[in-house]
C-alpha cells in the first residue's frame, strides 16, 4: 500500500486538530503542523527517502520522534498517537471540524464553554443566538456558521490542492506506464489546465487490452474502492478520498479524446461551434464528416480541422484564446526552463531551515544563476525576523560567501513587512544596501478595500520597494484573499516602477491567473518565486510556472527570466 506525502501530513494536521482541541500545549500542536507542512511540500516521497535509508531529522521541523512517526505512519499506514487521540477526543468533535468557518481553536470553545458536541446542538445554539456570545466568535460568525449548517449535507464537491493532487496522480501514472501493452498515458481535465484545485481526476490511456489494463488500474494498491469497472472506463475512489476515472480510447480518437476531457466547457463549446460552422460533428471519438472520422488522433489535428493552431491546454477556458488563435496571437507561454534565478527564498537566520551555502548549492544545481536572500524583517517575529543589525550581518556572510561560489550569485535581499500606515518594516539607510526588497502584507488583513489597497500603494512609493510579495495574501482553501481593488495595485506597480510577485507555493498560487494577465496587460513584470524555506522547495517552481501559462505569460513577462545584468538594471531603475 502506497503512502504518499500527503497522507504522513494529513495524519499529523489531524493530530495537531485533536490536540488544538483538548487545548494542548501549543508547541507541540505547532510542531505536528510545521511537520505537517514541510512533508507536503517536499519534492520527493518521504517513503522513498525511508527506502534509502536516509535521515529523516535532516527534514526541516523534523525531530527523532516525528521521523519515527513517520516511519511508522509509511510501514502502516497509520499512527498509534493518531489513534490514542481518537479514543481521547469525542468523535463529533472532528465532525464538527469539517464545518466551513469552524477550527480546532472554535470547536474548543463551543466543546468547552456550550458543550456542544454534534451539528445538532451546534444549530440549535445558533438559533438561540448563543454561539456570537463566546470570545471570537460575534454575529458575523455566527451567520456564517448558520449558513454553513444551512447547506451540511448538500452535493459539495470536495477539491484537492493541484500539488496534492499530483502527489497521487504521478505514481499512478507511472504505475499504468509499467504495463506491458500500454501506449500514451495522460491525465486530463483541470489537472492539465493546471487549476489552482482540481475535483477528480481523468486520465487516459491508449492500450492493446482494455480489460487488462482496467484490472491492473482497479488493482492498484491506493484504492479504497471500485466504484464501476468496464474494458473502457473505471471510476475508483483513493483512500484520501480523490475520484480517478480510467477511459481506454483507440489511438485514432485519442487527440479528440484528450481534447474533450482535458475542457474547459467553455472551451469545448466554441470549438464545436467552430466545427459544426464547417459541417463538422467534434466529440470525444474524433473530428467527422458525416459518417467518416477526418481528424481526432492528435490534439493538432482537432484544432486544424477548425482552422486553429495548436492551443496549449493552460489557455483553455475560453478567455480569449480562440480569438488570438485566429488571429495569430497566441503567446508562446514560460516555461520552468527560462528561469534564471529565484528571487524570494529564506533560510535558517529565520523561519527557513538550510543555510545560505545549502541554499545556493541546491538553486545552482537547479539551473539556477542567481538567488535572491530575503529572510523576513523585525515585525513578524515568529518567524525571528532581522532587525538591522542581524541583517547587516547577513550581508556581510552573503559578500563573504559570494566570493566562494562558482556559477551562482546570492542577491542580498529581505522580505519586508508592509505596516498598516505603508510604511516598510526597516529603515531606508538599510534598505538602501539590498539587491532586492521583497514587501509583504503580513498583518491587519481585515483593513477595508480601501485602507488596504491605500496601504500597499504608499509602500510601493518607496524607493527601495521592488516586488509584492503574495498579493493577495490568500491560502488557498484556508483564508481568503484580503479586500483590496486588485487593478489599482496593477496600475500602482505599474506607475512605481515596480513588480508583482506570483509565489509558486502551491498554497498560494499568488498571483492568480487573471491578474497575470492583468499585470502583462500593463506592461508590470512578474516575478515567479519559490518562497523556499528549505532547499526542497525549489521544486515547487513548476507550479508557479503552470499558474503564470493560465495567466497568458511569456518569457519577457516574468522578470526572473532575465540573465543578472539584465535583471540588475530593470531593480536599479527605480532607485
Amino acid at each position: 500500500m502506497p503512502v504518499h506525502n500527503g497522507d504522513v501530513a494529513a495524519i499529523f494536521d489531524e493530530m495537531a486538530d485533536l490536540l488544538e482541541i483538548e487545548n494542548e500545549n501549543p508547541f507541540r500542536v505547532r510542531a505536528y503542523r510545521t511537520a505537517a507542512q514541510s512533508i507536503r511540500n517536499l519534492g520527493r516521497e518521504v517513503s522513498a527517502l525511508l527506502e534509502q535509508g536516509e535521515d529523516l531529522t535532516r527534514l526541516p521541523g523534523i525531530g527523532k520522534d516525528l521521523a519515527a512517526k513517520i516511519a511508522e505512519i509509511v510501514r502502516t499506514g497509520h499512527a498509534a498517537a493518531l489513534d490514542r487521540l481518537h479514543r481521547e477526543t469525542p468523535a463529533a468533535l472532528a465532525e464538527l471540524m469539517k464545518i466551513p468557518g469552524l477550527g480546532p481553536k472554535r470547536v474548543h470553545a463551543l466543546y468547552h464553554d456550550l458543550n456542544i458536541k454534534s451539528a445538532a446542538q451546534l444549530r440549535k445554539a445558533v438559533e438561540q443566538q448563543r454561539v456570537r456570545t463566546l470570545p471570537g466568535f460575534g454575529v458575523k460568525t455566527e451567520q456564517r456558521i448558520r449558513e454553513a449548517l444551512q447547506g451540511e449535507g448538500g452535493a459539495q464537491e470536495k477539491r484537492f490542492k493541484l500539488a496534492l493532487a499530483a502527489q497521487y496522480a504521478e505514481p499512478l501514472v507511472a504505475y499504468l506506464k509499467d504495463f506491458k501493452g500500454v501506449g500514451n498515458v495522460v491525465v486530463a481535465g483541470s489537472f492539465r489546465r493546471r487549476k489552482e484545485t482540481v475535483g477528480d481526476l481523468d486520465i487516459l490511456v491508449t492500450a492493446r487490452s482494455g480489460k487488462a489494463v482496467a484490472e491492473r488500474f482497479v488493482a492498484y494498491d491506493d484504492v479504497r474502492e471500485v466504484v464501476s469497472k468496464g474494458s473502457t472506463r473505471c471510476t475508483v475512489i483513493l483512500r484520501n478520498g480523490l475520484q480517478v476515472d480510467l477511459r481506454v480510447v483507440p489511438k485514432a480518437s485519442f487527440g479528440a479524446a484528450l481534447h474533450y476531457f482535458t475542457g474547459s466547457q467553455a472551451h469545448n463549446i466554441a470549438i464545436r461551434r467552430m466545427g459544426q460552422q464547417r459541417g463538422l460533428k467534434i466529440n470525444e471519438y474524433g473530428v467527422f464528416k458525416g459518417d467518416d472520422r477526418v481528424a481526432g488522433d492528435s490534439e493538432k489535428s482537432v484544432f486544424k480541422a477548425v482552422g486553429l493552431p495548436f492551443i496549449e491546454p493552460e489557455l483553455r477556458e475560453n478567455r480569449g484564446e480562440i480569438d488570438a488563435a485566429k488571429a495569430g496571437r497566441l503567446p508562446r507561454l514560460v516555461t520552468l526552463d527560462d528561469l534564471r534565478g529565484d528571487l524570494h527564498a529564506h533560510t535558517d537566520a529565520t523561519d527557513g531551515h538550510d543555510g545560505l551555502e545549502d541554499m545556493a548549492r541546491a538553486a545552482k544545481d537547479r539551473g539556477m544563476a542567481y538567488l535572491a536572500i530575503t529572510d523576513h524583517s523585525r515585525h513578524l517575529t515568529v518567524a525571528k525576523g532581522l532587525d538591522p543589525k542581524r541583517l547587516s550581518a547577513q550581508i556581510h556572510a552573503i559578500d563573504r560567501l559570494n566570493e566562494k561560489l562558482s556559477g551562482i550569485v546570492l542577491l542580498k535581499g529581505i522580505e519586508v513587512d508592509i505596516l498598516e500606515d505603508g510604511s516598510l518594516d526597516l529603515p531606508d539607510k538599510v534598505l538602501a544596501r539590498l539587491d532586492v526588497v521583497v514587501a509583504a502584507v503580513h498583518s491587519k488583513f481585515g483593513l477595508s478595500r480601501d485602507k488596504q489597497t491605500r496601504r500597499i500603494l504608499r509602500a510601493m512609493d518607496n524607493p527601495h520597494f521592488t516586488i509584492l510579495a503574495h498579493p493577495s495574501g490568500r491560502l488557498i482553501g484556508e483564508r481568503e484573499a484580503y479586500d483590496v481593488d486588485m487593478p489599482r495595485i496593477v496600475r500602482g506597480a505599474r506607475d512605481a516602477g515596480c513588480f508583482l510577485e506570483l509565489n509558486a507555493h502551491p498554497e498560494r498560487l499568488d498571483l492568480q491567473d487573471i491578474y497575470c494577465k492583468m499585470a502583462k496587460d500593463n506592461g508590470v513584470l512578474v516575478s515567479i518565486d519559490s518562497d523556499a524555506h528549505s532547499t526542497a522547495n525549489f521544486d515547487l517552481l513548476r507550479f508557479g510556472i503552470g499558474q503564470a501559462r493560465r495567466g497568458w505569460l511569456e518569457k519577457g513577462d516574468v522578470l526572473n527570466t532575465r540573465s543578472l545584468s539584465a535583471l540588475r538594471k530593470l531593480l536599479d531603475q527605480k532607485r
